[in-house]
């Protein structure tokens, strides 16, 4: 209550109306399955295109699984490429993968990503058995890891000055250097003194690292420059020997990273310049080095997701790094570069380009593990871990209400029998266990109408509905007809009925825009033996196309046979769920239950005159209920609040039957 103690006005918001609820989005989809490159062990993120896929989680080549003979169509990629062609707005993915078990004998990492490696003695494909190196490393596994990686030195503008100080009385100019960081890498030019005769020491040009000490009497800070060169004295020059009337220079070097994938035709090439070269380096306190940026973790999850690469140093210090790369030349230098050139002697000459002065290499060795299990579809939720993984993911996600495992019955028959039910299995469980979600169920390929009978005997789940026969199109990999799961075609059937029409309308009689066949096709009277078992069918009907003529769920109780019926109840549940959150720990009494009650009633009056609801009238349609009939003192007592809502959901005109007789001109009534 508020309280009014001195005497005044006040104004104050009070509310006259019941609370809204918004209805939820029924579109979003997930699915889980292996990729060709991308994150595993982060939170999934939302993808709107087929573009952004495969920025992510790689190209649309074939899968070369360790475990497996031949290579193996990327359905993920098909089944993203169909979602999105068929009308689908946002879908999640969870990759599963199946690393290959490392070779003990064997010191080179077998984690499944392409890499190289830096040491002193230059670069190479295989990792070092002794000392300390640099692994240049994709940061997901995968073939598609596969990448060409340019470092590239670029050296700025002279940016050493001077300026008039007093000191005592007296004026002097002293150097100065702006811009300048601790262990920035610089290249010194260091002339000697114009003196007639000119003195017999040459002009000077190396590479120093700098550095910042302390005047011992006033603490001042004071620049020096170490010099970088592996088995060479120590030299050091401080920036009060350097005057740039002589003709000296300081040109700050930073590092360009340059990453193109290998077997993507249409990949994209990246670019992050201004990177500093040691570990430690800060700017204004921020570290801004390359074993920063491409961290094995990143400062933040965009970061972990959007950059391609990673860099770990294993013990090599700043000047070993910078003179790895100082004395590297021949093949693994830029194709401008002649084969006895190294990178110093470029970096040397002001006259030539950023291409000139990159040093190139390609990151090779990655694999796409074996073809996932059971376990790897299940994932793992452990909590010493900071993510989820496969479908354990999607737990913390509530956006989706569509979830699928494309691919993951190709085999069903033959060695892959023993995981695909399983998987089927944990789809499904996780879909009942999450509620408001439905499971696509895809059917093997080349199967038989018994095939199929006998694999969907084993399902009985009103949160699953199976579909058959796969789906053919041309592959744009191979430009040969290859056949697809049905679920990625069905999601964005499903998602596209909803934005078109609605939720309850049935995702069916739904052209399928991609197909170009189907791997059977069935007549009538086979879908007569399929339909009334919760097979749904694709068929192919002359002047029509090739449709989706089937919305069944696969449950056995009549009360949820029809796939809108199910989600459309999901639809209803989670808005309602949602929308009364406001009530939890409200004062329970009638005030409240009225509240309720009109706010749910609002809500439902909108479903009926949208179509949703069966009824000539809105009592007839849907009642809601929340008074002393339906609590007892016992629920008031231990906090419980009771509503009743039934709804008569419009079902769909699966039979259209027409009766016609024979009747005759004369005849009246």
């Amino acid at each position: 209550m508020p309280e009014y103690l001195a005497p005044g006005v006040y104004v104050e918001e009070v509310s006259y109306r019941s609370k809204s609820i918004e209805g939820v989005g029924t579109t979003t989809t997930g699915f889980v399955g292996p990729t060709r490159y991308g994150p595993i062990g982060l939170e999934p993120d939302v993808i709107t295109s087929l573009g952004e896929f495969e920025r992510v989680y790689g190209d649309r080549q074939q899968f070369k699984f360790g475990d497996v003979p031949d290579k193996m169509n990327n359905f993920m990629w098909h089944a993203a490429r169909a979602f999105f062609e068929e009308g689908g707005k946002r879908l999640y993915i969870s990759r599963t993968f199946n690393a290959i078990q490392p070779d003990p004998q064997k010191p080179k990492f077998d984690d499944g990503r392409a890499d190289a490696f830096v040491t002193t003695s230059g670069v190479s494909q295989n990792q070092p058995t002794s000392g300390n190196w640099l692994r240049f490393s994709a940061r997901f596994p995968g073939t598609a890891g596969r990448m060409r990686v340019w470092l590239t030195l670029r050296i700025g503008q002279s940016i050493l000055g001077k300026t008039e100080i007093e000191e005592k009385g007296v004026k002097k100019e002293i150097s100065t250097v702006v811009g300048l960081f601790e262990g920035d890498v610089v290249l010194i030019e260091n002339k000697p003194p114009l003196t007639s005769p000119p003195p017999p020491s040459p002009t000077k040009k190396d590479f120093y690292l700098a550095k910042i000490e302390r005047d011992e009497l006033s603490g001042e800070p004071l620049w020096k420059f170490d010099l970088i060169k592996l088995g060479v004295a120590a030299e050091t020059i401080e920036l009060k020997d350097l005057k740039v009337d002589e003709g000296d220079k300081i040109r700050i070097i930073n590092l360009a990273v340059t990453t193109l994938a290998v077997e993507d035709p249409d990949a994209v090439q990246n670019t992050w310049a201004g990177l500093a070269l040691d570990q430690n380096h800060k700017s204004f306190g921020t570290p801004d080095s390359i074993f920063a940026k491409f961290a094995e973790e990143p400062a933040n999850i965009a970061d972990a997701r959007r950059l391609p690469i990673a860099v770990e140093n294993k013990g090599l210090k700043t000047g070993e790094i910078v003179d790895s790369f100082l004395k590297t030349g021949g093949e693994v230098l830029n194709f401008l570069m002649k084969a006895n050139d190294t990178l110093k002697d470029k970096l040397l000459d002001d006259n030539l380009t950023d291409a000139e002065r990159s040093i190139e290499m390609l990151l090779d060795g990655g694999n796409d593990g074996n073809r996932p299990t059971a376990a790897e579809y299940e994932g793992t939720a452990k909590d010493t871990d900071p993510f989820k993984t496969s479908l354990k993911a999607f737990e913390d996600i509530e956006d989706i209400s569509i979830v699928a495992a494309p691919g993951s019955t190709f085999g069903y028959s033959n060695g892959y029998k023993k995981q695909s039910p399983t998987i089927i299995n944990l789809l499904i469980s996780h879909a009942e266990r999450m509620r408001y979600r439905i499971a696509v169920i895809d059917s093997g390929e080349n199967q038989t109408i018994a095939d199929v009978r006998a694999m969907k005997a084993r399902i009985d789940s009103k949160y699953a509905a199976f579909y058959y026969p796969w789906v053919r199109v041309l592959d744009p990999v191979t430009q040969q007809e290859i056949h697809l799961p049905p679920s990625g075609f069905v999601a964005g059937i499903y998602a596209r009925n909803d934005v078109e029409r609605a939720v309850y309308k049935a995702p069916a009689n739904e052209v399928v825009r991609l197909a170009i066949g189907f791997e059977k096709t069935l007549n009538k009277a086979q879908q007569e033996v399929l339909n009334p078992e919760g097979i749904n069918c694709f068929r192919f009907f002359e002047g029509r196309g090739f449709r989706l003529w089937g919305a069944r769920t696969t449950s056995s109780d009549p009360e949820w046979k029809y796939v809108n019926l199910r989600r459309y109840f999901a639809y209803l549940e989670r808005s309602i769920d949602r929308g009364t959150q406001w009530a939890v720990f409200e004062p329970n009494g009638d005030a409240l239950w009225a509240n309720v009650r009109q706010t749910i009633q609002d809500f439902l009056y909108n479903e009926w005159v949208s179509g949703a609801l069966l009824g000539e009238k809105p009592e007839k349609a849907y009642f809601v209920r929340c008074d002393r009939s339906t609590m007892t003192q016992n629920d008031l007592d231990n906090g419980r609040l009771i509503c009743l809502v039934g709804v008569a959901v419009v079902k769909p005109a699966e039979f259209v039957i027409f009766r016609i007789g024979q009747w005759t001109a004369d005849r009246k009534g």
